[in-house]
């Protein structure tokens, strides 16, 4: 199993048959579900629980991204549910994002704890994925997906929303969206040299952006048929030969 989904906010499943399989980490355990797509066994891996039960703050990404490297997973999609704090991308637009901000506060951020693993230092000079992002352009273009631009994730610990203050500090700084589960995922997806790319839905404007409140009903609704178009993305990538030949994401991690 080389290949997983990781699926945010409304992407809860596959539409594909899956098979549940736990897997036990020094972290915990972790439920993922298997798809079986020609040659390919899948990994789909719901960040918040088959029905959002985990808040993001909450989230065991250690266990999570420990339970894909235990599987043999070289390469990881994500999906994330962002506010935008750019004009340019309104709810319902698909960002494909290119870099981070790290606002966390009280999370483990690294498998290089000194204890579990030996230290080491992982390069962001490429947070994500050129290869994987590459491939994900290609395949939407052939499915009609639209991607309206990419843009810097600004990654806050929630689970509460922004104040408008602090989105215009992250504007300041250059962001474009923000979400609350980007980080670690890519860190650590980093730290064991897989290949990680996520994509972002926009589902509302950030706090102060626009003057109406976030509400639940318009972040359903931005979501739309997004989630299943992309996750068809997805797999049409993942029938294809991926290798490790044109990125840095296998050697990114300097040991001491």
């Amino acid at each position: 199993m080389k290949k997983a989904i990781i699926g945010g906010t409304g992407v809860y499943s596959l539409k594909e048959e899956l098979r549940t399989q736990c897997v036990t980490t020094p972290f915990g355990e972790v439920t993922v579900f298997v798809a079986s797509i020609g040659d390919e066994e899948i990994v789909f891996l719901p960040r918040h629980g088959k029905t959002h039960s985990v808040p993001p703050h909450l989230v065991n990404y250690r266990a999570n991204i420990k339970a894909l490297e235990m599987l043999g997973v070289k390469y990881v999609y994500a999906t994330g549910a962002v506010g935008s704090m750019n004009q340019d991308y309104a709810p319902g637009d698909i960002v494909m994002i290119n870099d981070f901000l790290d606002f966390t506060k009280n999370r483990p951020l690294t498998f290089f704890d000194g204890e579990t693993h030996r230290v080491g230092h992982v390069d962001m000079t490429e947070p994500y994925c050129p290869n994987l992002r590459e491939k994900f352009y290609e395949a939407a273009r052939e499915e009609g997906l639209r991607i309206k631009g990419e843009g810097v994730y600004v990654c806050t610990e929630g689970p509460r929303f922004e104040t408008a203050r602090e989105i215009s500090m992250y504007q300041s700084l250059g962001g474009d969206v923000v979400g609350m589960t980007n980080i670690p995922e890519a860190v650590l997806a980093k730290e064991f040299g897989m290949c990680y790319q996520v994509i972002a839905m926009v589902t509302n404007w950030c706090t102060g952006v626009k003057e109406s409140p976030i509400a639940m009903h318009d972040i359903e609704t931005a979501l739309g048929d997004n989630k299943e178009k992309i996750s068809r993305v997805f797999l049409k990538v993942f029938q294809k030969t991926l290798d490790q030949d044109h990125c840095h994401c296998s050697d990114s991690v300097v040991f001491l």
